[in-house]
Order: C-alpha cells, then sequence, then structure tokens
C-alpha cells in the first residue's frame, strides 16, 4: 500500500472515529431524560464487548469441543459470580486440559 492511499484511509477513520464521538456531544446539550434511551445507552457497551468477544472464543481454540468446554466453564464461572480473573483462568485452564485431552485420544 502507497503512502497517498494509507493517509486517506488514516483520514477517513479519523474524521468517522471523531464524528462519532462529536454529534452526540454537539446534538444533545440537555440531560437525557427518557428511561428508553438511557437503558439503551447503558447496555450498548455490554453488548458490543459481547458481540466482539464471544465469537473470537470459538476460533482462538484448535478444536471447537475445546473452545465450547472453554465457554461454557466460563459462563458457569460467571453465574456464581466468580471475579473477572478467576473466570478467564478457570476457562483457559479447562481449555488447555481438554485440548491435552484430545491430543492423546
Amino acid at each position: 500500500m502507497d503512502n497517498t492511499k494509507f493517509f486517506i484511509y488514516l483520514i477517513a477513520m479519523a474524521g468517522v472515529t471523531y464524528l462519532v464521538r462529536m454529534v452526540p456531544l454537539v446534538l444533545v446539550n440537555k440531560p437525557i431524560k427518557n428511561k428508553f434511551i438511557l437503558s439503551f445507552l447503558y447496555y450498548v457497551p455490554y453488548t458490543v464487548l459481547s458481540v466482539m468477544t464471544i465469537p473470537a472464543c470459538f476460533y482462538a481454540t484448535n478444536s471447537y469441543i475445546s473452545a465450547v468446554v472453554g465457554f461454557l466453564v466460563a459462563v458457569v464461572a460467571a453465574l456464581f459470580k466468580r471475579s473477572l480473573v478467576q473466570v478467564a483462568v478457570f476457562s483457559c485452564v479447562a481449555v488447555f486440559v481438554t485440548e491435552v485431552f484430545l491430543n492423546y485420544v
């Protein structure tokens, strides 16, 4: 890729990123009181994080079996109100053990 295309793409990306952050600040100058919009804005970060993370869980391992096992362990640990570090460690250990078991079978 030559420098001209790179800088065009960089400027376009910076412009879009800036507009997404600037437009709400310019258009909304009063506190939001609508309960629907407030609840929508409250859950947007969780939704985006889930949409970005969950598919990556299934493609990060050598097999789908170990990915599903790690995902299920993470869900169960989260349901038992474990911390984020504990959930990550439990799911990593589950994936590792499953991968080792699948390589021996």
